[in-house]
């Protein structure tokens, strides 16, 4: 049953994540890009040293939380609260990069929408335990 609320969660999240961005793109008027699926394109190359940092740092962070949430029977929020906030930072780093040295500036519009978004659905899953998790 638990697999059925996280996919639900998962559909809807996708969905008002869509509404958003299309509501964004209309109100912005933000031209849409070509890009592949699941595609991660760098700005330049000090964006793709950033972001490889930002991911190795929140690999660490995540290990060491997952650790003390696994053997030391830490709460599951210690471990969802740092989840949302390198969420944050990982989208504010690619919004900063985009809005300063791309040729689409405001696509960073996008990103800020989309990390709201995402910040938004693991807040309120956090705070009303959605899933059930019994923290």
């Amino acid at each position: 049953m638990v697999w059925l609320k996280i996919g639900l969660s998962l559909v809807i999240l996708f969905a008002v994540m869509a509404v958003v961005k299309f509501t964004l793109r209309k109100l912005f008027k933000i031209e849409k890009e070509k890009t592949e699926w699941f595609s991660y394109s760098h700005v330049n190359k000090t964006h793709q040293k950033v972001d490889w940092i930002v991911r190795i740092l929140s690999a660490i962070v995540l290990i060491a939380i997952s650790y003390l949430v696994i053997f030391k029977e830490y709460s599951i929020i210690f471990y969802l609260v740092p989840v949302v906030l390198l969420l944050v930072i990982d989208y504010a780093v690619r919004a900063f990069f985009e809005w300063r040295y791309s040729d689409h500036p405001k696509q960073a519009i996008l990103t800020i929408g989309e990390m709201v978004v995402f910040a938004t659905a693991l807040a309120l899953t956090i705070q009303y335990d959605l899933l059930n998790l019994g923290y």
